[in-house]
């Protein structure tokens, strides 16, 4: 069984796998969907399961991600993505303190050609370093997390092949219960979007007075732990054992209200599965900032831009907005002209200075439409401006010149404020 997933989409295939009770391996690669690239197509995702993981090594460049899931019986026993570092383990063994006995592992005691992970897990098992309860809680959130991220996908290709269950077993789950639930989750996620989009995001605070006044102590501590911009949401629910929905759920507010500001790393791929942005290389969705102390311009920007599939986020803070513009690595920079501490002209200069934003587009937002003004702008490095009060037709035609059309798939966000879980932070 192969095809793409434009044909027929993963919760088919599963249930497919259940009702033949079929024992062998699941292979799906994604692709982007602006890239227009099939990565090899169907046989090369048949040459993939010949060579399993070193495939994945040649071809991560031009392909977004892929995984496997392994059945007995039309159950499922284990689900991963084809990286072959240790970093997802490692963040699952931080619940119960043992991140660090991976280290000392030098011999595995079963053959993981096929699934690295799966053996590193069995050695701990047998050394007697976890629990029988640890490796199956562990294998569950595992599978759990693969099933998340492959019912959101609906550009890719696959092929099963029947064969031997991957053994030892530990533990097997039922598909229709678990994909039910995840489904539920999946379509709970959208709500998140365009403020959360992907549990690669990391989370990091961007005004920790305000957050301090809003939350519990106890309650602000914990989040300030997490919240570190180098540790993003998927490892964040690892660490706090709760699922991906509950940890963005409880952040929501946060982002919302812009006390919290999420973004990508852009450095390479770093092995935790979902940690470096990779399942996001293939289609970008193009983003914006806003500079406005104004927050209601902020707040009118963000939504108008939200609403035509642009990634956007208002700062209103111009001091803190130079840090954080860095963490975001922007598309297109919107940028007031009058604002206190420290006005458009003198952020532009700066940003201009660095290497990182000197082809970035700037576009000043000013009150006055005076021939002096725009002199300036361009003499400190801006693109262009816009006047102010503008329309949201002025809004589109100006960002739409410069990175082109947002992504029409990305739903209106979600103008209820969702209810803050603080138990789970």
């Amino acid at each position: 069984m192969q095809g793409n997933l434009n044909e027929i989409d993963i919760r088919s295939i599963l249930q497919l796998i259940e009702l033949g009770q079929r024992t062998g391996e699941l292979f799906v690669e994604a692709y982007g969907i602006n890239s227009g690239n099939t990565c090899g197509g169907r046989d090369n995702v048949r040459d993939s399961l010949v060579y399993r993981y070193p495939y994945r090594d040649k071809r991560s460049r031009s392909c977004d991600q892929s995984w496997f899931v392994f059945f007995s019986n039309g159950q499922i026993i284990y689900a991963a993505n084809t990286d072959t570092s240790l970093s997802r383990l490692r963040d699952f063994l931080r619940r119960y303190n043992e991140e660090a006995a991976l280290d000392s592992i030098t011999n595995l005691s079963i053959s993981a050609t096929n699934a690295l992970e799966y053996g590193y897990l069995w050695t701990l098992l047998e050394n007697h370093i976890l629990t029988p309860a640890q490796g199956r809680s562990i294998i569950q959130g595992m599978v759990r997390e693969t099933l998340f991220d492959l019912l959101s996908l609906h550009q890719g290709s696959f092929i099963f092949e029947m064969g031997p269950a991957l053994a030892p077993q530990l533990t097997t789950l039922e598909i229709a219960p678990l994909v039910t639930k995840i489904i539920k989750q999946v379509q709970e996620w959208k709500q998140f979007h365009p403020h959360i989009q992907s549990p690669n995001q990391c989370p990091v605070i961007s005004d920790a007075a305000q957050m301090r006044e809003a939350l519990p102590e106890n309650t602000f501590n914990n989040l300030n732990r997490w919240a570190d911009g180098t540790t993003n949401l998927r490892q964040m629910s690892r660490y706090l054992n709760r699922d991906i929905l509950t940890v963005a759920r409880a952040i929501y507010p946060f982002v919302q209200l812009g006390l919290v500001q999420l973004f990508y790393p852009n450095s390479s791929l770093n092995g935790n599965g979902l940690g470096e942005c990779d399942l996001d290389q293939g289609f970008k969705i193009p983003r914006v900032v806003c500079i406005e102390d104004d927050m209601t311009v902020g707040k009118t920007v963000e939504a108008i831009l939200a609403q035509y599939g642009y990634e956007v986020t208002a700062l209103m803070n111009p001091l803190k907005a130079l840090s954080l513009v860095f963490h975001l690595k922007p598309d297109l920079i919107l940028c007031d002209i009058t604002m206190p501490e420290l006005d458009g002209y003198e952020i532009c200069a700066m940003l201009r200075h660095s290497s990182a934003f000197r082809q970035t587009p700037i576009v000043m937002l000013t009150g006055k439409d005076g021939f002096i003004d725009r002199v300036k702008a361009r003499m400190v490095g801006a693109t262009d401006y816009l006047t102010k009060p503008f329309g949201s037709s002025e809004l589109l035609t100006i960002v739409e010149k410069y990175i082109g059309p947002g992504d029409p798939d990305v739903p209106e966000p979600d103008r209820v404020l969702a209810e803050v879980i603080e138990a789970e932070l």
